[in-house]
């Protein structure tokens, strides 16, 4: 199918869809000018840490209760490299149409918070999100648009216990409540799987997509590259998201000029 032909496609499945879960990974965020994690050119592409570690081992639960200075220095990068940027017309646009449909979720697997951003409410950060602290001794949450002018590691102003970001780390359980919610709107029903900018190598993320396929719903794939879900979409758009979603909203919105 030409690429003209597959967004024509995907328009009018997107279009005539009421209930849509959208799954979303690095890649969304990369036109927001975010380093990938892994692929090429990404964050951590082939290279350990000073301290000579795999960064899957610097960035883990154990690591944060053996040592919180190693796991916070690399969750600061993390954050850094966030830090700025804006939601990209992939994001603002999956909003837009949480706005026109009876059902828009957006499940993710991002840290960095721009899906909240650029205004979608129905949002599963399945993996929190570096804007949030928790103390890991007593209840105490904060809020924090950055980690500027922060102690790293942070004390709890309560307890004095240590603060962390409420992200899931290397080795920790996925969020009950998120998978809980997840689940929910899987039972509900779902008319079309949007999976967007995630090589989909966790089989919680290409769980629904498989899911999916086994029940007839029809699914979409948006991403440059072949994943693990490639092969059992019903239509591939090879493209960035932040190119796709305009293209997508201009077929469904004739009337109106899409933003890019």
């Amino acid at each position: 199918m030409r690429p003209a032909e597959a967004l024509d496609a995907a328009a009018a499945l997107l279009g005539g869809a009421a209930r849509v879960l959208f799954i979303t990974g690095a890649g969304i965020s990369a036109d927001s000018g975010l380093p990938t994690y892994r692929g090429i050119g990404g964050l951590y592409h082939q290279r350990l840490t000073a301290e000579g570690l795999r960064i899957e081992d610097a960035l883990s639960g154990a690591m944060m209760a053996r040592r919180p200075d190693i796991a916070w220095k690399y969750i600061a990068e993390l954050e850094a490299n966030c830090r700025g940027a804006q939601p990209n017309a992939a994001h603002r646009l999956i909003a837009a149409l949480e706005e026109e449909k009876p059902l828009v979720c957006v499940l993710t697997q991002n840290i960095d918070g721009l899906h909240r951003a650029a205004g979608s409410r129905n949002l599963i950060e399945l993996h929190g999100t570096v804007h949030r602290l928790r103390c890991t001794e007593c209840p105490h949450t904060r809020s924090v648009p950055d980690y500027a002018g922060l102690q790293i590691p942070p004390a709890c102003p309560l307890c004095g216990g240590l603060l962390r970001p409420d992200v899931v780390l290397f080795g920790e359980e996925l969020p009950a409540r998120a998978l809980a919610r997840l689940e929910a709107v899987l039972a509900q029903g779902v008319d079309l799987v949007v999976s967007i900018g995630t090589t989909s190598v966790f089989p919680y993320i290409a769980g629904p997509v498989r899911w999916a396929a086994a029940c007839g719903v029809p699914t979409i794939e948006i991403n440059p590259g072949d994943t693990e879900v490639s092969a059992i979409v019903d239509l591939r758009l090879r493209l960035p998201a932040a190119a796709a979603l305009p293209e997508l909203w201009r077929r469904m919105h004739p009337a109106e000029p899409a933003e890019d």
